[in-house]
């Protein structure tokens, strides 16, 4: 990873962790941004010291990027990362991987066709805790996964969606709380549990109705191939940004995340892993590891074969979500789209 030039589309909120990511990079550096808001755009320029861009393709031409960071809206992130691709230019695009099924899926077929890679942004699969979850549920030790849950017990309010109105609407954010906060946690059940075979759920509006046309509260029983159930329960009207509960049960432990990871095994011995603690101007409920998603990404640019955590994989979580929707929402063809 010699030289290589990095651009950021979008100066939004969750710009700042790809800016301090960019900047810790050996071998690579920020050498132009884009936002089509001129107050967001001339802010950044002024911060980073880079060429500033109105439009995506007028940078891709001016300043020909080897990888391009997306941190735009949700009905932005499939189009923008499809004309990438087709140029060339690798991608990192924040989640969800599309604010559609349709759009989603066009990007994933437009990834197998590209020389570029592309990674999603579920950075969450990197922290300490979700590693030691997954390396211990993949060594067989603990034996067959018997159930699961979930829980995303968070607070936002009127102005959070007031400075952002595209979040609360299903043009712009392709839906509400499992779209732009708990899909995260729904990514590590399915990624950690197995593929969800089976979903029965409810999403509905129980707190910010005056403010927001999208879901504010969700819940859902899950199958997973392997023969476990996991129940899941998410909803923005909690007084507080309550830690996120992750509890895994399998033949021969519990596996039980409440920030630090406690393993509780049959026989009475009980294991702690602590998660990382990094100082960051990012929001603290963004987590720990963006900074290694996006190094990981880098380093890998060079290997054959998509990285990891490609649209395909990203693909899983919004079917999940998807199909919530199409379950609460049965005649509303543009929310379940």
């Amino acid at each position: 990873m010699t030289g290589l030039k990095a651009a950021v589309i979008g100066c939004g909120d969750v710009s700042a962790v790809h800016f301090e990511a960019i900047a810790k990079l050996d071998g690579a550096r920020l050498a132009g941004v884009c936002d089509s808001d001129p107050g967001r755009l001339a802010a950044a320029v002024a911060a980073y010291g880079v060429p500033g861009f109105p439009d995506h393709l007028s940078m891709i031409e001016a300043i020909g990027p080897d990888v391009v960071h997306i941190t735009t809206p949700h009905n932005m992130h499939a189009s923008i990362a499809a004309d990438c691709l087709e140029r060339g230019v690798n991608v990192i695009v924040e989640k969800p991987l599309a604010h559609t099924l349709e759009e989603g899926h066009r990007l994933v077929e437009t990834a197998k066709a590209s020389t570029a890679k592309i990674a999603v942004c579920f950075q969450n699969r990197y922290n300490a805790t979700s590693q030691a979850m997954h390396a211990l549920l993949s060594s067989g030790e603990l034996g067959a996964v018997t159930g699961a849950s979930a829980t995303v017990l968070w607070h936002r309010d009127a102005d959070y969606y007031r400075s952002r109105p595209w979040r609360g609407t299903w043009d712009g954010g392709g839906g509400g709380l499992m779209m732009n906060q708990a899909i995260h946690t729904v990514d590590l059940l399915q990624w950690l549990v197995g593929d969800v075979v089976s979903l029965s759920g409810n999403a509905a509006t129980r707190f910010l109705g005056e403010t927001i046309e999208v879901e504010d509260t969700a819940e859902f029983v899950a199958g997973h191939a392997n023969g476990a159930r996991s129940a899941f329960y998410a909803t923005l009207a909690n007084a507080v940004n309550a830690p996120v509960t992750l509890d895994i049960v399998t033949e021969k432990a519990t596996l039980s995340l409440r920030g630090d990871l406690t393993v509780t095994y049959a026989d009475g011995r009980v294991e702690v892993v602590p998660e990382r603690v990094v100082e960051s101007g990012g929001r603290g409920y963004w987590g720990v590891s963006h900074e290694l998603l996006i190094s990981d990404f880098y380093a890998r640019l060079g290997d054959e074969g998509p990285f990891w955590i490609d649209p395909e994989e990203a693909e899983k979580s919004l079917r999940i979500v998807k199909e919530i929707y199409r379950q609460s929402y049965p005649d509303a063809a543009a929310k379940v789209s």
